[in-house]
């Protein structure tokens, strides 16, 4: 499920903040501020935010007796 129904508010994914860098954003109500960051004001924008990748089976266990009928 890529989006949930309770997102939990991080300045990075604010509608009324933009990117400085990787670590910081600014706010147009407290200015630059930890993308970690939050406050009361948070609107969320699910086009700024970045799923986790899914993770990727590991195969490497696997012989081809696993794969025969």
């Amino acid at each position: 499920m890529l989006f949930q129904k309770k997102i939990e508010p991080r300045c990075a994914y604010c509608q009324r903040s933009a990117p400085v860098d990787e670590k910081n954003v600014i706010c147009l109500k407290k200015g630059v501020v930890s993308a970690a960051g939050q406050c009361r004001s948070f609107r969320y924008d699910p086009l700024r935010r970045v799923p986790p990748k899914p993770i990727m089976p590991d195969f490497s266990r696997l012989d081809d007796a696993d794969f025969s009928l």
